[in-house]
């Protein structure tokens, strides 16, 4: 079966990134012009997503306002002449099919995905989270398609983490069958450094069976009093085959200070409206 869903988790607090994400959400910060999670959806869209589903909670209001049509803003710019701005936000409200449902209080990443449950049903689909941006020449999520239609089972994209980052993870153990990808025998989340049974950390982007939603509807409170994907992923690994897959490209935490301020000068150095006088400042800065 295809894979033409995705469900994008975007109900959490935010609370790495206060006091900016006080009275906004962390996935509409903007990178130069465009907002985190408007990348996200671009790479689903890229990647033959067709049906978005947006897990939101209170305060986030503006992600549904973002790629919704502005009749007022679309007039005044047809007034204006400004066509180029115009035909950018009339893509941006018909990128996909994308749907809401809120997640009624802050309960874990597992917790947000099972409210995408009834919307999902019995279908195969991507789970991409909304604060995480790759930068890549063949879209991440059409990567983990490719393996998920190769090995016909859950993918989870993981990358090799630094020991001293390692706690921050949720971190696999698996098989090694290729260069890149491995048989996937325990899951755990955020171990710490001694206790990992790998440095493969997972970092937001999965291609997951239906069979996930039984599991997550049994799993308990975990790491942080709050429902764990991982722990369901590791439920459902013991009862069917899962993958780990490492992918090319350049992953951004944007909930992470350091990724967000990275992720501007290497979007802002690959435009051509402004890279080749952002690359000349930053020599400058280097001199």
């Amino acid at each position: 079966m295809p894979i033409k869903h995705a469900v994008i988790p975007a109900a959490g607090l935010g609370t790495r990134f206060l006091p900016a994400t006080k009275a906004q959400p962390k996935e509409m910060l903007p990178i130069i012009d465009k907002p985190t999670i408007q990348y996200v959806i671009e790479e689903a869209v890229n990647s033959g997503i067709t049906d978005i589903l947006i897990i939101t909670g209170r305060g986030k209001r503006s992600i549904e306002d973002h790629f919704d049509k502005s009749y007022e803003l679309e007039e005044y710019l047809k007034r204006k002449g400004e066509m180029d701005k115009l035909d950018e936000l009339e893509r941006i409200s018909s990128l996909a099919s994308i749907h809401y449902v809120r997640q009624r209080e802050p309960n874990g990443l597992g917790d947000a995905v099972l409210c995408a449950r009834e919307h999902i049903g019995g279908k195969p689909f991507a789970l991409l989270l909304g604060d995480t941006i790759v930068e890549s020449k063949v879209p991440c999520l059409k990567q983990l398609i490719a393996n998920y239609e190769k090995y016909h089972g859950s993918i989870i994209a993981v990358e090799e983490i630094e020991k001293e980052n390692i706690h921050k993870y949720g971190i696999v153990k698996g098989r090694k069958i290729t260069n890149d990808a491995f048989e996937i025998e325990s899951l755990v989340e955020k171990p710490s450094a001694e206790k990992a049974p790998s440095n493969l950390g997972i970092i937001g982007r999965y291609i997951l069976t239906p069979e996930i939603f039984e599991e997550l509807s049994r799993t308990k409170a975990g790491k942080g009093g709050e429902v764990q994907l991982t722990d369901a992923l590791n439920s459902l690994a013991l009862k069917q085959k899962m993958y780990a897959c490492r992918f090319e490209g350049e992953r951004f935490d944007i909930g992470n200070k350091l990724d967000y301020a990275k992720s501007f000068v290497k979007m802002g150095m690959a435009r051509k409206d402004m890279g080749r006088e952002l690359k000349e400042y930053v020599r400058g800065l280097l001199r």
